[in-house]
Parts: structure tokens; sequence; C-alpha cells
């Protein structure tokens, strides 16, 4: 009943929406041009961390996600970047199926969760199917995919709600909350909304998907990735109390514990990622061939980066410092999820912190430590500032730390 209570507080937090007309706005069918354009961009992180600052999706939408499959077996062996290039590549490939038109997504690391408009469901379903077979023939990885109405959503006793921070001047993402995301993938988990792979063969149009940067180490003490959420009873006021602490917490440590310097993401060559790259883009051509492409054109942009030459009005070293400002290092997704370059005395702080808040049954959390962070990219040109960068922990990332928080509710007497 608590559950049903907070869904229906949440259906009118939307931003600017008022009480009375909020249900109704939310029956509407709205196109991204007109919806998702209409909600408020925030440059200040820590007013994301408010439930009272995310605008309701109608109710019309699709709440698409993924998972991996023994994604948490799969990083203890080592395949981190493969597990990230994939859920990447959901991403990269609604990217491109819609015509690089902006909608709502989030990255986590083994998967990614994203919504569109009535009118795109189609082609999201087309696109989810294709990254699933692409997934298991390139990589052996199974990949779960699902789509699920947001009014299911809201029957069950959710929400799905939005908001939207920006990284740069050209790139926002999305954030999200009311445990609609969340309970659509437990669903897909077990399930339901699932979407079968494509045709044997079929490619995803990954166009931009790429993997170059070298690992980024802690400059400050260790990569720290975390895991936060709400329990299921806690007031979305609590929550939102502490989870701006955290950031505020968080914002003290060098750059806002960005894992980047200043000047971007370092570069070596040849490129780890080289390989999984040419897994995304041979299409139909040889894995060799897309291989030897990505390495010369990762070469030609390290000679720019090392010189300082300019080839055709793009310079290199402007590139990578925007690379660096456009990455997403932390989000709001059901909760809140930041991959840090933390020192220890902040470290400290934020272990005993999330401690007391779990002690007194606001949330739930996971941490895990590394000494490196890593960067899976989506670059549709290097012309333009628009491309986005997803920072995760280089030795088990979020999916280690989402483990964690698993075993910690286990260990509480919750799931």
């Amino acid at each position: 009943m608590l559950r049903k209570e907070r869904a229906a507080n949440r259906l009118c937090a939307g931003l600017w929406v008022p009480k009375d007309v909020a249900s109704e706005a939310m029956t509407v069918s709205a196109d991204p041009s007109s919806f998702y354009a209409s909600v408020p961009v925030f440059d200040d992180f820590a007013m994301v961390s408010d439930a009272a600052h995310y605008t309701a999706l109608p109710s019309d939408w699709w709440v698409c996600t993924s998972d991996i499959v023994g994604s948490t077996k799969a990083v203890a062996q080592g395949r981190y970047k493969t597990v990230n290039m994939v859920g990447a590549a959901v991403i990269s490939a609604q990217i491109n199926a819609h015509g690089g038109a902006a909608f709502p997504f989030v990255f986590g690391g083994d998967g990614a969760s994203f919504a569109v408009p009535p009118a795109w469901k189609n082609n999201a379903e087309q696109a989810l199917a294709a990254v699933r077979v692409w997934a298991r023939e390139e990589f052996d990885i199974s990949l779960r995919v699902g789509m699920t109405p947001v009014a299911q959503v809201r029957a069950a006793g959710f929400d799905v709600t939005i908001a939207r921070f920006r990284a740069n001047r050209e790139v926002d993402y999305a954030m999200f909350a009311g445990g609609g995301v969340n309970w659509a993938e437990a669903e897909m988990k077990a399930g339901a909304h699932t979407l079968p792979e494509a045709a044997a063969g079929s490619a995803p149009d990954l166009t931009g998907l790429s993997c170059r940067w070298s690992h980024m180490p802690s400059r400050h003490g260790v990569i720290l990735s975390l895991v936060v959420e709400p329990t299921d009873a806690v007031a979305d006021a609590a929550f939102s109390q502490v989870a701006h602490e955290v950031v505020t917490l968080a914002s003290g440590l060098d750059g806002a514990g960005h894992p980047a310097e200043a000047d971007g993401p370092g570069v070596r060559w040849p490129p780890a990622g080289a390989r999984l790259e040419a897994h995304a883009q041979r299409g139909k051509g040889t894995l060799g061939a897309a291989r030897r492409k990505a390495l010369f054109e990762s070469l030609v942009a390290w000679v720019l980066i090392k010189t300082g030459l300019r080839i055709g009005g793009f310079d290199a070293r402007r590139y990578r410092r925007m690379v660096g400002r456009n990455a997403d290092y932390r989000k709001f997704d059901d909760g809140l999820k930041m991959t840090l370059d933390c020192d220890p005395k902040t470290e400290a702080a934020l272990r005993a912190l999330l401690d007391q808040a779990a002690g007194n049954g606001i949330l739930r959390y996971g941490m895990h430590t590394q000494s490196e962070a890593m960067m899976t990219c989506i670059v549709p040109s290097i012309l333009t500032d628009d491309h986005v960068h997803f920072i995760d922990g280089a030795d088990g990332g979020y999916t280690t730390a989402a483990q964690a928080l698993k075993n910690d509710a286990h260990s509480r007497g919750s799931d």
C-alpha cells in the first residue's frame, strides 16, 4: 500500500506541472521534440538528487531495459571492457535507430535503460533484438532486453520520472527516479516483456561506438564505484536528503571526483579496446579489416594529440579536453551511481554516512574500489561537441558494486 501511495505522490512531482493537471498531462502522447525538450536541464548535479525535480513520463511511453546474464562472472574473468561495450551498444543502437534525436537513456555498466514514445516502439524493438543477437554472436554474451509500458509500471505501484543534467554545453544526460525502471528490469529478469533475438547475422547500427581511450589511474587514492538505492518503505524526501549529502561530500574531491584529468583521459597506442571496437564496426566486413581501420584511426589521433597538429579543422587536444568534460561519471538511475577518483578521507566519510543511513532503513548500497577507471564512447562526429562518454571502474565497477548491494540487502533481510 505504501508503494502505491508513494507512486501517487510522484505522479504530481513533475517540474512546473501543477498537481491538478499532472495526471492529465501524463496521458497525452508526446514525441521527444516536444516532451523531452520541455524537461528542465540542471547545471548543478546536486539538484537532481531531489525527487521533486523530476518530470513524469507520459503514460503511453515505453520503458526499455537490458541486462547481461552472468555479468558478475564475466567481470571476474577479466571481461569488464566487453561488458561495458555491450551495455553501451544498447544505447548506440538506439541513437542510430532514431536518427540521433534526443531521448532519455542511462548507462548502467552491464546494461542500459531508456524510454521511448509509442511512435518509436517498432524501431526500438528492432534495435534491441539486433543488439541481443550481436552480443551473442560476437562475444558469446547473453543479453536480456525488454520493453514495458509506463502505464503498466504505474499500475504496479511505481513510477518513471526523469530529470536532465547538463554535463557540458552540448551534452546532457537523463536521470531516472520513481522505482519504475528497477521494477521493469526485475520483471524482465523474471521473463516478462522480454524480446527475442533478431535473425542470425543481424547487425545493429553501432556507428560511433568506440573504446580507444586508455584507463585512467586514480590520482588521489582509489577509483570508487558506488551504487545506492532507496529501501522500499522510505519516503522520497528522506532518501533525497542522504543522496544530497553524498553528492555534496563527493563534490569536495578534486574535480568533484572526476576520474579524468583536466586535459582529458589518457591515450596510448595501440589502444586496448581496438578489438572490441572492431566487433562493433565491422558490419558485413571482416574483423581483421575493422581492427586495422580502428588502429589506423587511433594512431592518427595519437599523433595529433602528441604533436598538437591539426587536420581539416580538427583539434585533437581540444577534443580530448571535451571528452573529459562530456563524460558521464555520476547519475541517478532509481538511485545514485558514481565512479569517483576518491581520497582516503572522503572514502571513509562516505562509508560512515551510508552505513548510518542503511542502519536507519533509508537505503542500501554497494561499494567497490579499484585502481583505474575506464571509458566507453559514442561519437557521432569528432567535429562536433555532442559526443557522449560513459565512465566505469576498470576492475568490476558498477557490476561488482551492485552485487555488493544485493549481498548487503540479503544480509539485512531485505530485497
